[in-house]
């Protein structure tokens, strides 16, 4: 059965210990941020913290939800995360159907898919407070993350992990992504989405049609919703779709009490509100989850027009900063979830790492199975070409018996396999909106190394080495000898 909400995953979280409550007060600007940070670099990710009194706010406030890979599959009701991976390969491994009987034998996975479509309902605990003449956002614990975080006479409060639910004026399609959220005043805030997001997008084509752009942000659902809103899906693919599939039950959907924008009926906390065309403010700067402040920047403005919330409602916010921190773990799942759609482009790919330090969109490691010259540079290629992989500043190929988890074996074969002027790649091209390292804003060069094997066709005037492996005679001896060499 998948969770109910947000507090069900809070109860299965601190009746296995991993959940610690604070009951002593805490302050929403800086101290729960120092609190998870230490608690986010303890070993293995720490656990969840739940602040039961948070100064000037009646509501409690929850951190470091997802910061660790048990809490990360027990989030998705999975033992690993590659159990996901598997049911989408189950979904799209599927032979095109050459008669009746296979058509028929389809049946039964349309007809599950056709489950985890979302599912409307009339009334919903989200909705349980209405208010709606004089909406303020100051009643609740939104933290102010880091000391430089906001603009001079604000606060610098961010809603750091929001769900914001918006339409696309010209399809009707729906979409849920998570952009920060910068608290100006007690019913304005900034919208901080990329150029890059479909969130984005809808909102220039508001823009261009001269029409107010309504939209909705969510705070605190099931784990599988919340995670699904962070995930890079294609643009055609629902959120609340795939978040069906996850938690393997259909998502409830309630409309809005101000707009026909739907959200989450299970969610904590819903701020409904509208963006006027063209309308911007100055955003941020935040401390982000690259490790550095990403710079302040105009960015358009949400209007608060209605707050809805659950009457004993919990807030959950997550911060981001120098990693190992929460989110490295939802990346990491995102790594594993979606290798079987980075499969069905390019089949060779054995395995992917996206190690924690690249965080996210730096730094890629690929396994393939190299068949022919030029293979892993092809990869290289295909893979800028490739959704959010276009970001990616570093991308290293190795042949499929490398254990791409494993960084001190990759990193050797890596040192030991590169010649850096023929194995190297570089191109210009979009990089995220964070990279600060740029010398023009979301546009850079990156790089491609190619630490496969090489044959003659590329370049190789040698043949090359056998690599130094034990006999396996010798290695089973020593196996059945190991205790009594006394070690």
């Amino acid at each position: 059965m998948s969770y109910k909400d947000l507090r069900e995953f809070i109860k299965v979280i601190e009746r296995k210990g991993l959940l610690l409550r604070v009951r002593t007060e805490v302050d929403p600007i800086l101290e729960i941020t120092e609190i998870t940070d230490r608690m986010c670099k303890s070993p293995g990710g720490g656990k969840a913290l739940f602040f039961e009194k948070v100064k000037g706010s009646a509501f409690p406030v929850v951190t470091n939800l997802f910061g660790s890979f048990e809490r990360m599959c027990l989030s998705l009701e999975v033992k690993r995360l590659d159990d996901v991976a598997e049911r989408i390969e189950g979904l799209l491994n599927q032979a095109p159907p050459k008669s009746l009987i296979d058509k028929l034998s389809l049946l039964p996975k349309l007809i599950e898919f056709s489950k985890y479509f979302p599912k409307q309902v009339k009334s919903a605990p989200c909705q349980e407070v209405i208010e709606k003449e004089n909406p303020d956002l100051g009643k609740f614990p939104i933290l102010k993350c880091w000391p430089h975080d906001g603009q001079p006479g604000d606060e610098g409060r961010f809603i750091t992990f929001p769900m914001v639910f918006t339409k696309d004026p010209e399809t009707g399609r729906p979409n849920c992504g998570m952009y920060r959220i910068h608290v100006y005043d007690k019913n304005t805030t900034g919208m901080h989405w990329h150029i890059h997001k479909d969130g984005a997008r809808h909102y220039d084509k508001y823009t261009k049609l001269g029409r107010r752009m309504p939209a909705a942000i969510a705070v605190g659902s099931d784990p599988a919703v919340i995670y699904a809103s962070s995930a890079p899906l294609p643009e055609a693919v629902d959120e609340m779709v795939f978040a069906g599939f996850l938690r393997k039950s259909p998502v409830e959907m309630v409309k809005c009490i101000t707009s026909d924008i739907e959200v989450t009926a299970n969610s904590e906390l819903v701020i409904e509100g509208y963006l006027d065309p063209g309308e911007t403010r100055i955003e941020g700067p935040f401390g982000d989850h690259t490790g550095f402040y990403s710079p302040a920047e105009p960015y358009p403005v949400f209007h608060v027009t209605c707050i809805t919330h659950r009457r004993d409602m919990i807030y959950p916010a997550t911060i981001v900063g120098k990693p190992p921190m929460e989110d490295c773990y939802m990346g990491k799942a995102t790594e594993r979830i979606f290798l079987p759609l980075i499969r069905l482009d390019f089949p060779e790919i054995r395995d992917i790492n996206l190690p924690m330090e690249g965080v996210f969109h730096n730094f890629a490691i690929i396994s393939i199975k190299k068949s022919y010259p030029g293979h892993a540079k092809k990869i290289i290629s295909g893979l800028w070409g490739k959704g959010q992989m276009m970001f990616a500043k570093l991308l290293i190929v190795v042949d499929d018996d490398v254990d791409v988890q494993d960084l001190s074996y990759t990193a050797w074969r890596v040192l030991n396999n590169v010649d850096w002027k023929r194995d190297t790649v570089f191109a210009d091209g979009p990089l995220d909106a964070l990279d600060h390292s740029a010398n023009w804003p979301r546009y850079g060069s990156k790089m491609g190394i190619d630490a496969t094997r090489k044959t003659r066709e590329e370049g190789m005037m040698r043949d090359w080495p056998e690599e130094i492996f034990m006999s396996e005679e010798i290695r089973k001896l020593v196996d059945s000898r190991w205790k009594e060499y006394g070690l």
